[in-house]
Formats: C-alpha cells, sequence, structure tokens
C-alpha cells in the first residue's frame, strides 16, 4: 500500500498516522525505539499492512497479469493505482473530504517536523510542491510519481512507461480494489483493537 491507504486505514489516531508515514523511513531497533509507543505501534502496523497487501488474493492476481519488463516492479505500480482508486472514490470510504485529510495529515505531521527522517522530509516537500494526496485523483499524476520513483534505483526500469500499460491495468486495479480495500479495512481494525468482534465486543 501507498501513503494515501497507509494513513486512512488507522485516520482518527494520530499517533498511528505518524507511524503510518514513518513506516518506510524507520530502521533499527533504536530508531523504532525513540518514537512512542503508540507510534511504534503504527509503524508495526504499516509494516503488517504491506505484508497482508502482498498476500492478498486480489493484489496476487492482479500482479499476474503485468507481463515484462512490469512484472518486477508491479507491487509499486499496484501501490500507485490503488492510491488512485482510493482518491478517485475518496467519498465511498470516509466522511471528510480529501483536502481537509491532506491539511489534517500535514498539521499532524509539523509538530515532528526537527525529527522527521530525511527521506521522508523529501517526501513531504514534494509532495507539497504536487499537492498531494488530492491530485492522486488525476492519472497523469499517478504516472508522475511512478517516474520520479523510477529515478531513484540505480537500475534501468519501466517505471516512467507505465503510461504504455496505464489504460490495461487501471480497471483491473479498480475491480480489484472494490474487495480488496474493505477486507484490508477490516483486518486493520483487528490489528489497532485485538480484542474487537465482529459483534463490536
Amino acid at each position: 500500500m501507498n501513503f494515501l491507504a497507509h494513513l486512512h486505514l488507522v485516520y482518527d489516531d494520530e499517533d498511528l498516522m505518524l507511524g503510518a508515514m514513518l513506516g518506510d523511513f524507520v530502521r533499527g531497533r533504536r530508531a523504532l525505539w525513540s518514537w512512542p509507543p503508540n507510534v511504534r505501534k503504527g509503524i508495526r502496523i504499516h509494516r503488517k499492512i504491506d505484508k497482508l497487501t502482498d498476500q492478498a488474493p486480489e493484489f496476487r492476481r492482479l500482479q499476474k497479469q503485468f507481463e515484462k519488463p512490469f512484472r518486477r516492479y508491479s507491487g509499486i505500480i499496484i501501490d500507485l493505482a490503488f492510491d488512485h482508486e482510493l482518491a478517485t472514490h475518496w467519498e465511498a470510504y470516509s466522511t471528510i473530504s480529501l483536502p481537509e485529510f491532506d491539511r489534517q495529515v500535514r498539521a499532524m505531521l509539523k509538530p515532528h517536523g526537527e525529527r522527521l527522517p530525511h527521506e521522508l522530509k523529501q517526501f513531504m516537500a514534494y509532495a507539497d510542491r504536487r499537492g498531494l494526496f488530492d491530485t492522486y485523483r488525476d492519472e497523469g499524476e499517478v504516472l508522475h510519481s511512478l517516474a520520479g520513483i523510477g529515478k531513484r534505483f540505480k537500475r534501468s526500469n519501466p517505471l516512467a512507461q507505465v503510461d504504455e500499460i496505464w489504460a490495461e491495468i487501471k480497471p483491473l486495479a479498480a475491480e480489484a480494489f472494490v474487495t480488496f480495500y474493505p477486507s484490508m479495512q477490516a483486518q486493520v481494525q483487528l490489528l489497532i483493537n485485538p480484542r474487537s468482534t465482529i459483534t463490536g465486543s
């Protein structure tokens, strides 16, 4: 999953949201334990979400639709495609607008500015320039983001050419997301509240 989905899945708890942003950037036990307990919980939930995503049948079926040279990078492409689906259909999943959610994320991060890992600061500077996360509704912005990710790899990769397969991949991702995301929401709620059940007890 990419940032928008990670944040939305733990929305309403700022510590968990901070952990959701830190999950890809905090490395090592010392760095992890430098954060408060609930932020650490958010980091661990982020990483569990990534594992659950990789194991999800919808995700695996979708990966099989990719051919070389894109298959090797299919996970990255699907992550961004799913964020695009979430942003496009945001009102079906959230009671607040996407611009307001975007504002709340920035307000949540601001007090921690000096502590944030350098890579996360760089990402948020990029997000500010591009108007993320609201612009994930725009297919062109998603493709631009994928091309930018591709530039960070040392080896040559096809992420700047995803536009060549986007028309084929987008409807498949949309179909997969409809069942994948509600399932992920339910699983994450159990990670947040392990004692909760379907009946709410």
